[in-house]
């Protein structure tokens, strides 16, 4: 038997509206908070979630901004609105009515904002920085009154080694000098949006809002604050972003806005295999590139949709809201190649369009160059990939320091581990735009990796300093700080000194052992602050001989050479065989030991570092 069609379409209609089509539930949720005029981008796609809203008429009047398009899904609950707002709109509150049968039932008053001055023109981290990694809930606790919010389903508990124990925006906005003093010019924080899970989201990548900080660190307005104090002292912040999952208490994960809005569901999905070679890989099989990036990273953690256009969508502005609202001055995006690449290359392109001088950088947890390669903006990839973005993290550089300083003299061992990693950087676009780093909240610590030996972490750190790209440290390893990476709560450890009475103060009273390092640290990377070689110089190296090292980072008007002597005995340097990189200098002074040298006298003690500026 068949309806007549427009007698069916009424009867669905009836069906589907049932008694609520009378009434259309509080506006729960509208994302992006707020815009602004002035984007390159008209477009603006706002998320508006209320129950039966997609059941209404909406409406806007406002001069400058009209309705390009509405898209509804198969929750009715959501509505996504395109809104076109013209190049000469002004700032404002747009009225936004949904209606049911002419009448008005609800109003959005959306703000749009100016932009501040000089917002597209913000210089993002660069080579010419250097960062600390801080995990705020580890760092400081600068306000105990925060540490349980009746909301939030975790208490504080600094007992519990997986456990909140209550760092926040206030710690770490009272202790900036610290940083300032050990060289460092921007902080990169794990993600501070809300992790409101049941246990163990500490560190931050378990998000269940992402248009909120989590109120356990402080409000919106303290991370505003605590970004302003930064600049104020000349530290850039770097946000941590998650686009590839999410917390399963995320609140869209109550109510999705439909199937495709994550990759399988709670009920029935897999475990990623977390094979990332299989990227980029010619002769890959679609079932394990899929269990790679559509599968869950875990169980609490569901796998986001970016092919969805509205996911991506989504993402795209929340970045730009963070950017433009917060004033952040770089993004490090978790597990980068997880997600749909395609979706990943228009987020770059959408944020570099608004924001070209920006910079953000993937997490590229792949320890092959020509594999971490494929990830940088203008590889030469064999499938025309481009990802678009600038910078990627040097986990083959990684892997090599944690090696190369606890080995004997090899073939393909010691100080040729670095060399080999370095002859390598011919397969990326850009050597200036990579993050390197001994080790971060993932890896086992600077100390674990040196086996406990400082004169080897000193002198991995000063290479750190020298070497081409961004340098990047994680708190603590200025000051010795331990833990095996097999327990990520032995890499997250309290930082001695943030909680009031903990028994040492490393940021007061540092014992002989941890202050010798700090100081070491920040008489290279102060230095590195001023040294236009270190930050954008070329670099010449030379085979190791014996585990000798010799680097040189070089411009026209300044010489620097590293030498890294990780053999037993003290070491005479050959002028005659490193005449290429000295261009005839004579003299110079060796930043670490603060003395002043001659080359044709030149000797390096055992297990020790020279960084010396040569004279011109």
């Amino acid at each position: 038997m068949k309806l007549h069609a427009t007698l069916a379409a009424a009867i669905l209609s009836l069906l589907c509206a049932g008694p609520a089509m009378a009434q259309v539930g509080r506006i729960q949720h509208v994302e992006p908070q707020n815009w602004w005029v002035g984007f390159k981008n008209p477009t603006l796609q706002l998320m508006i979630h209320a129950q039966d809203i997609a059941k209404t008429q909406v409406s806007v009047d406002y001069p400058g901004v009209s309705i390009e398009r509405i898209t509804l899904v198969q929750n009715p609950n959501y509505v996504f609105l395109d809104l076109n707002i013209s190049a000469n709109t002004n700032p404002g509150i747009v009225p936004i009515k949904f209606m049911l049968k002419n009448k008005v039932v609800s109003t959005v008053q959306y703000e749009l904002k100016a932009r501040a001055n000089g917002s597209a023109e913000r210089i993002g981290f660069n080579c010419e920085d250097a960062i600390m990694l801080v995990m705020p809930d580890r760092f400081a606790n600068g306000d105990p009154s925060n540490d349980n919010v009746s909301a939030m389903l975790e208490k504080a508990d600094r007992s519990a080694p997986y456990g909140r124990h209550g760092g926040d925006f206030a710690g770490i906005s009272q202790h900036l000098d610290y940083f300032t003093d050990l060289g460092m010019t921007a902080l990169w924080l794990n993600p501070v949006q809300e992790n409101n899970m049941e246990k163990s989201s500490y560190h931050g990548y378990a998000i269940t809002d992402y248009s909120n900080v989590d109120a356990r660190f402080g409000s919106n307005a303290d991370f505003k604050a605590l970004i302003k104090r930064c600049h104020e002292k000349e530290l850039k912040v770097i946000m941590d972003m998650v686009f590839n999952h999410c917390g399963s208490n995320h609140w869209w994960m109550h109510d999705l806005p439909c199937s495709s809005w994550i990759n399988q569901s709670q009920d029935n999905h897999e475990i990623s295999n977390f094979r990332l070679s299989t990227q980029g890989d010619p002769h890959v099989a679609e079932v394990d590139l899929n269990r790679a990036t559509k599968a869950w990273f875990d169980h609490t953690m569901p796998d986001m949709n970016l092919a969805n256009p509205l996911v991506c969508n989504y993402f795209i502005q929340n970045s730009m809201w963070w950017i433009e609202e917060f004033g952040i001055d770089g993004i490090r995006q978790d597990t980068y190649p997880y997600p749909d690449k395609y979706a990943m290359a228009e987020w770059n392109k959408r944020i570099n369009l608004e924001y070209p001088n920006f910079n953000m950088v993937g997490e590229t947890w792949i320890s092959s160059t020509a594999k971490v390669s494929y990830w940088q903006k203008d590889a030469r990839n064999a499938d025309g990939y481009n990802s678009e973005l600038k910078t990627i993290m040097d986990f083959p550089l990684r892997d090599a320091i944690c090696a190369a300083f606890n080995e004997n003299v090899g073939w393909d061992t010691g100080m040729q581990r670095l060399y080999d990693v370095l002859a390598d950087d011919y397969h990326y676009a850009n050597t200036e735009n990579l993050l390197v780093f001994a080790e971060n909240h993932d890896c086992g610590r600077f100390l674990h990796c040196m086996q406990g030996n400082v004169d080897r972490q000193k002198m991995a750190t000063a290479f750190l300093a020298a070497v081409r790209g961004i340098p990047q440290l994680y708190i603590g390893s200025e000051v010795l700080m331990d833990g095996d990476g097999g327990q990520h709560s032995e890499i997250r450890k309290d930082f001695p000194g943030g909680w009031t009475g903990d028994e040492q103060n490393f940021f007061t009273a540092r014992p002989e052992r941890e202050n010798d390092m700090y100081e070491y640290t920040a008489r290279l990377f102060k230095f590195r602050k001023t040294s236009e070689a270190l930050c954008h110089g070329s670099l010449l190296h030379y085979l190791p001989q014996n585990n000798l090292y010799v680097l040189f980072r070089q411009t026209a008007n300044e010489n620097i050479m590293l030498i890294l002597n990780a053999s037993n005995e003290e070491r005479t340097i050959d002028t005659k065989h490193y005449a290429q990189g000295l261009r005839g200098a004579t003299k110079g002074h060796d930043v670490i030991s603060d003395k002043n040298i001659t080359t044709e006298n030149l000797s390096v003690p055992a297990m020790s570092a020279a960084l010396i500026k040569l004279n011109q």
